[in-house]
């Protein structure tokens, strides 16, 4: 049995029972259990399912982490956090965390007008809400609108053009108010220090966002003169999303603290909060040497909790609250992308797939001696005889001394051959072994997009964690490539020699075989594009009640063929009375035929544009009949 590294990326919340993985929760159910419960109800595309109870687990976890460290340093201020509605805006989703997450008055964290109308609308009152990004009037006004509905709303300045803009909005909200309202103030930071790895420019003095020191003098001033200072709440800084390592966040815990200290003794006496932002990484790895953190939560709490504390009292200031907003630490584990095996590409190379004759040419006789009497002994040896035949053989086509037929029996016996070494030398694992695997790997057909449901992957080159759904009492031998269905060569997890997946050799058209991909919970959704116009799988939430049992609640389909039409703005009428036109038409066809065809065509248009297996598809036609 192999766990594909379950126990560096897992987390306790998947475990393997027999030959599946199943939820380590309650009843522990099968991942292939639920997905066959929802493919018999008819979905046959992939599968986003979500666990709510994972969400709960991931925040319960960040605060008592934190109050842990708080409790072992007796430190004085509050702590506090907001999900970052960028990780993950999808209904499903953000009605899972609002609900589960209201013991611990966790808020929301808005970028954009429409974020803001989601947090207004979702936030219960007295939990925070955090507004950064750039902002205008219309926006501004906005967080003024949401302080006089009773929120808790903090708007972050990320320039001195967006400070005057709050100080005419607050004139003009507050004009004729005995007791004026505005939402607290919070200052982003450029800060010295900058993060690591893809996200490091998110700091430094290049960064994207924040004021500079002189910046914030005058800030201060401004405030100061129109008497907006006591609304000065928060010192906001973010080094980068996927912090790898501890070090460069102790750097700006320091820079940012005695920030705060500094506009604290100089008469800023609201002020009362540091937002250390996101970064807070999870672990993606599945090979041990390769992981992508070198701390732990527990560490990571100590540090802030520590240097706040020590700045503050070195510098004679209240120990502020400390914020966070950690959206991929909550979002990431809470979803499973499941998607079915339609094909395996390099089939051909098996025994069956021969095509020798009675009299073949000495070197294929050759290859196929070597093939059969292979042994451990003479296993290197033979390996090397086989790929110089292969080149001799290869030439011999190109200069027309051998057919068709040899060519295929030259490279089917050449991949048996690696095959066969590869098994009997696996313990030497020498670097001529692992580059002669990519030879050898098999190319799984998976039924999804990565564009639509792994961007990250595409565009940054993020690994998730791949497991089959069964079999897992069986080690697989496959070096394993994975193709999505779009026409896209990009669409393409590689094998990778230093970091390999082995999946299982499976007939599909004997069985099904499914492929979950874990962590996908952050950013992966909204990311997500429709490149050649496939949509969001269908996704499903799995509750579990009191008593452990589960329920597959809020299926959601995957958009149709004319809905996806719909959203890119095609007159979806038009389109629809094109087609019946053209088929109505048609001269060559009977009337009888017509109304088959339009029957099918309307069929079809109801679908999505997932691929179904041939049998479903066949399935499908027959009822229509």
């Amino acid at each position: 049995m192999t766990d594909f590294g379950l126990e560096i990326w897992g987390d306790d919340n998947f475990i393997i029972k027999n030959d599946t993985i199943n939820i380590n929760h309650a009843s522990q159910p099968s991942l292939l259990e639920i997905t066959q419960k929802i493919r018999k109800k008819g979905y046959k595309g992939p599968l986003l399912l979500r666990f709510p109870h994972l969400i709960e687990k991931q925040i319960s976890t960040l605060f008592t982490t934190f109050e842990k460290a708080k409790k072992a340093f007796d430190y004085q201020g509050n702590f506090q956090a907001v999900f970052p509605l960028k990780v993950n805006q999808f209904p499903n989703f953000i009605k899972s965390l609002i609900d589960i997450s209201k013991p611990y008055n966790y808020g929301l964290e808005a970028g954009s007008k429409a974020e803001l109308i989601i947090a207004m609308a979702k936030t219960p009152l007295g939990a925070p809400i955090t507004v950064n990004g750039f902002k205008d009037k219309e926006m501004i006004s906005l967080c003024f609108i949401a302080a006089k509905m009773g929120h808790n709303i903090t708007v972050t300045i990320e320039g001195l053009g967006e400070l005057e803009t709050i100080i005419a909005v607050n004139k003009t909200f507050n004009a004729n108010t005995q007791t004026p309202i505005a939402p607290k103030i919070g200052v982003r930071i450029r800060l010295h220090s900058s993060g690591i790895g893809i996200w490091a420019k998110s700091g430094g003095y290049s960064s994207k966002f924040g004021l500079t020191s002189t910046e914030l003098l005058e800030a201060y001033e401004m405030l100061k003169k129109d008497d907006l200072l006591n609304h000065l709440w928060m010192i906001h800084f973010h080094i980068g999303s996927q912090m790898s390592e501890i070090n460069p966040l102790k750097k700006a815990l320091r820079e940012a603290g005695n920030i705060y200290a500094e506009l604290k003794k100089r008469g800023a006496n609201a002020l009362g909060a540091i937002n250390i932002g996101g970064g807070l990484a999870v672990e993606y790895s599945q090979h041990k040497g390769e992981t992508q953190r070198n701390y732990s939560l527990q560490e990571f709490a100590n540090d802030v909790v520590f240097l706040m504390q020590e700045i503050a009292k070195s510098k004679g200031v209240a120990q502020p609250d400390i914020f966070t907003e950690s959206g991929r630490f909550i979002a990431a584990s809470h979803s499973v992308l499941i998607a079915p095996v339609l094909e395996l590409f390099s089939q051909e190379y098996h025994e069956k797939g021969l095509r020798l004759k009675e009299k073949n040419p000495p070197l294929i006789e050759e290859l196929h001696d070597l093939y059969c009497s292979m042994s451990r002994r003479d296993a290197r040896e033979y390996l090397h005889d086989a790929l110089d035949h292969m080149e001799s053989l290869l030439t011999l086509f190109d200069l027309g001394y051998i057919d068709l037929e040899d060519r295929s029996n030259t490279e089917i016996l050449v991949n048996l051959i690696i095959k066969k070494a590869i098994a009997l030398l696996q313990s030497e694992a020498t670097e001529e072994l692992k580059k002669l695997q990519d030879r050898i790997q098999e190319k799984y057909l998976v039924n999804f997009s990565a564009f639509q449901s792994l961007p990250d992957f595409w565009g940054l080159a993020q690994h998730f964690p791949i497991v089959p759904l069964n079999k897992l009492n069986k080690k697989p031998s496959n070096p394993a490539s994975i193709w999505d269905i779009s026409c896209d060569s990009d669409g393409e997890i590689g094998f990778n020699r230093n970091l390999p997946l082995y999946l299982h050799d499976i007939d599909v058209n004997k069985e099904e075989y499914f492929l979950a991909f874990f962590l996908t919970g952050a950013y992966q959704e909204v990311l997500g594009m429709k490149h050649n116009l496939f949509t969001h799988p269908t996704e499903a939430i799995i509750h579990f009640d009191t008593e452990g049992n589960y329920t597959i609640d809020k299926l959601i389909e995957a958009q149709n063929l004319m809905d996806v039409l719909d959203d890119l703005d095609y007159d979806t009428n038009s389109i629809d009375n094109t087609l019946k036109y053209r088929i109505e038409a048609s001269v060559q066809l009977s009337d009888d035929e017509k109304r088959a065809l339009l029957s099918k065509l309307y069929l079809y248009l109801s679908e999505n544009s997932y691929l179904k297996t041939a049998n479903a598809l066949d399935n499908t036609i027959d009822k229509d009949k």
